[in-house]
């Protein structure tokens, strides 16, 4: 199991707590933050979450994208926006995967990257539940 820590957003990089209000204003659910940099990981972090239709996994893209391009952040790539069930955003230091409950099940990018800290982000919309 990896090491977690409860980390608050501010104390997150800029665009990566920008990442994380996106995806909670979309509500995205089980949303992961990985720190990699003490990795030999390609990047310093994944910020991974969930949501429940492909309508929604693209609001939640969309947003994430709007929020950063407004920083002056843009992607360098973007691969699934097409199908909507593992969108990928790659921001060089950060890349982001937003996926449909049952692909990310499928897939497992945690524990594939089991060495990384784990950055436990407290949200009521990281349950996944729907009242």
């Amino acid at each position: 199991m990896s090491p977690s820590a409860l980390t608050p957003l501010h104390q997150l990089s800029e665009p990566v707590a920008l990442i994380v209000n996106a995806m909670e204003s979309k509500k995205s659910f089980d949303i992961t933050v990985l720190d990699l940099r003490e990795s030999s990981a390609f990047t310093d972090f994944f910020v991974i979450g969930s949501g429940q239709t492909s309508r929604q996994v693209k609001a939640i893209t969309e947003s994430i994208e709007a929020r950063l391009k407004a920083g002056g952040v843009r992607p360098s790539h973007i691969e699934g926006a097409g199908h909507l069930d593992w969108v990928l955003m790659d921001y060089f230091d950060i890349i982001v995967h937003v996926f449909k409950r049952d692909v990310r099940q499928q897939y497992e990018l945690e524990r594939l990257w089991g060495t990384a800290t784990r950055i436990l982000i407290p949200s009521s919309s990281s349950t996944g539940e729907t009242s």
